[in-house]
């Protein structure tokens, strides 16, 4: 649905994209994240037609956004991280004149205008000027204006910045509904955002992609410390200190200490070492309960720190 072939940018002599290749097939939400100054924006202005690539291509739904501009247009929606909003208009009169704009004739506009007014659960505030809503429920109207006309494609830029947690959890789940009939990307600094909406992360690092994966396949690939985490009635010193002993056991962290004498370990092992039955097997040789034994994987954030801080890594685009 969407597929960026190639793609650099110059400013003068520099270079801000250098060869970015990514593609994002139909029905997914991809996050795509980078650092301030990684060219992500920039990479985003492209892709929605805001400016031209210096060389290489990008389509969407099968049109070149700059030599059918205007049919790749009629296929994206996209929310900017400041929403262009007209505070002295109200959400409906505001939504009826984004269908305009989009060429949308009544009677199928005010139809479009009444199911996004609902779908972003702003029936209660539909005649109210836009000036007077919050920052969450704004940025509910600014979805709703990329929302329609349809479009197959959505590009949400920062879509919960600056708005209050319960509005962050709504608009999350929002994005996850509008994944089932589009095609998303999320650019967003919240790692953790990403995590709990995307179903695969596209990483650019000065100007280039890094990694283009699953969270969980990254973390893989990228190897690191095998970490588990224990939950152990017993004495804490004791525990961390047999553990400690066992061969390929690199650290030790106690986490927290909780009620009736449980406590919380991080273990971080070497590399490829799966050493769950031997953490079992001392734990039950001193006759200590094992509450859990979980494995863990490299966070989203440890895997973002790894190929944004070091220029050893490979790049997985």
């Amino acid at each position: 649905m969407i597929d960026v072939q190639h793609v650099s940018k110059r400013y003068g002599g520099y270079l801000a994209v250098e060869d970015v290749s990514f593609h994002v097939p139909q029905g997914q939400i991809l996050g795509f994240l980078g650092p301030n100054g990684a060219g992500k924006t920039t990479t985003m202005r492209m892709i929605t037609g805001y400016m031209p690539p210096s060389s290489g291509t990008v389509t969407i739904a099968g049109y070149d956004i700059f030599s059918q501009s205007l049919q790749a247009r009629r296929h994206i929606g996209y929310l900017p991280e400041t929403v262009p909003l007209y505070t002295d208009m109200t959400v409906r009169s505001y939504l009826d004149f984004q269908g305009t704009i989009h060429g949308l004739k009544d009677p199928h506009k005010r139809g479009r205008v009444n199911t996004v007014i609902e779908r972003m659960r702003l029936d209660e505030y539909a005649d109210t000027y836009i000036g007077k809503l919050s920052k969450g429920y704004r940025q509910r109207v600014g979805i709703g204006q990329a929302i329609i006309h349809e479009p197959d494609v959505l590009v949400l830029d920062e879509p919960t910045i600056g708005i209050d947690p319960i509005q962050v959890v709504e608009t999350r789940q929002l994005i996850k509904e509008l994944g089932q009939d589009h095609t998303i990307i999320l650019s967003t600094h919240i790692l953790p955002e990403v995590s709990m909406v995307c179903q695969r992360v596209v990483i650019i690092n000065e100007g280039q992609i890094v990694a283009a994966d699953t969270a969980d396949s990254l973390s893989a690939k990228l190897g690191g410390p095998e970490r588990v985490r224990l939950l152990v009635r017993g004495p804490a010193r004791e525990v961390a200190g047999a553990v400690r002993d066992l061969p390929g056991v690199q650290t030790v962290e106690h986490e927290a200490t909780g009620t009736e004498g449980v406590d919380r370990f991080l273990v971080a092992c070497r590399m490829g070492r799966d050493l769950r039955p031997q953490l079992a097997a001392v734990i039950t040789q001193h006759k200590w309960d094992l509450l859990e034994l979980q494995a863990i994987g490299m966070s989203l954030e440890d895997i973002f720190l790894r190929l944004t801080t070091s220029e050893e890594l490979p790049a997985n685009a």
